[in-house]
């Protein structure tokens, strides 16, 4: 099997990876919110199990529903290994939310992205040009200066925080290797193919481990908010599996490095419409810098070698 070579359509990879940004910023909040009603088994049930119905439903309208049985031996790998680590990526993600909390969440899974990135270099012999070697460093010193307030809450608070950001970071990890699953299984399968088997296998994993009672007992604005989580799991990993059909996988995850910002930018409007719900999170003058830096950063990654996205 070859490699997967992306469409080279960089502006609907951009546009994309940006929407899935956002989504994935606010997520957090809504995850957080959810799991003061609901464990973390239930929840990841839920998320891939609604995401599987309506996603199966509109390929079945379309008659463009996979058939696994057709597939070879190293699809076969390759999916498995998929779902298994976003089922991995999901579970500890919400269970290292739970321990820290949503800005801190993003400082460690941040590691996502970048190892997307290196892998979509070594693997996928994807390259960088000397623009965008420095908006990485630039992205890098950004992200640093961001969040040096809730690293030094690391520091200073370790014991509650170690356990948390133990799971985040093998959560992070274990992204990178189904999205770079995900991307080879993308040189014969459509992302809405891969991504409804994905779904379903998911939702076989967390079955037996999920609370039905408790589903049931939810009221109706946390019904809303889990459906939310549901929706953004669906439109949010549609978003980022298209993406990798038509943009490097390193220049993906270099618009997806803005995610902790749009987290920072959902907390502070939490903050002021529900201040019992959320906690306020400040922000320095070298936070801001570093958001800038950010911003400028990925841009940088992302629109440094149009010439050569388009081939």
């Amino acid at each position: 099997m070859g490699l997967h070579l992306p469409s080279g359509n960089w502006r609907l990879g951009f546009s994309l990876s940006f929407a899935c940004a956002i989504l994935w910023g606010v997520l957090p909040l809504a995850l957080s919110a959810t799991l003061e009603v609901l464990d973390v088994y239930s929840i990841t049930w839920f998320r891939f199990t609604l995401s599987f119905i309506l996603l199966a439903f509109y390929l079945s309208a379309k008659q463009q529903f996979p058939q696994p049985l057709t597939f070879c031996k190293s699809q076969w790998k390759l999916l498995v290994v998929a779902t298994v680590f976003l089922a991995i990526n999901y579970l500890l993600f919400v269970e290292g939310l739970a321990e820290t909390t949503p800005a801190n969440s993003q400082v460690l899974i941040q590691l996502a992205p970048v190892a997307l990135g290196l892998g979509g270099l070594i693997i996928f012999k994807e390259t960088y040009n000397r623009i965008q070697w420095g908006s990485l460093s630039l992205l890098t010193c950004g992200i640093t200066l961001f969040f040096h307030e809730q690293l030094k809450i690391f520091v200073l608070s370790a014991d509650k925080y170690l356990f948390g950001s133990s799971l985040l970071l093998i959560a992070a990890i274990s992204w990178a290797i189904y999205a770079l699953a995900q991307k080879q299984l993308l040189h014969q399968l459509s992302s809405p193919q891969i991504m409804v088997l994905i779904y379903a296998g998911c939702s076989l994993l967390f079955a037996p481990m999920t609370s039905f009672s408790q589903l049931v007992t939810l009221s109706p604005l946390n019904w809303i908010i889990l459906l939310f989580c549901a929706l953004n799991t669906l439109i949010g990993y549609g978003a980022f599996a298209e993406s990798l059909e038509h943009w490097p996988a390193s220049k993906v995850s270099a618009v997806l490095s803005l995610t902790p910002l749009f987290t920072l930018i959902s907390i502070f409007i939490a903050v002021r419409l529900f201040p019992n719900a959320f906690s306020e999170q400040g922000i320095t003058v070298w936070g801001v810098l570093g958001a800038i830096f950010v911003v400028c950063g990925s841009v940088g990654i992302a629109l440094g070698n149009q010439h050569h996205s388009t081939q």
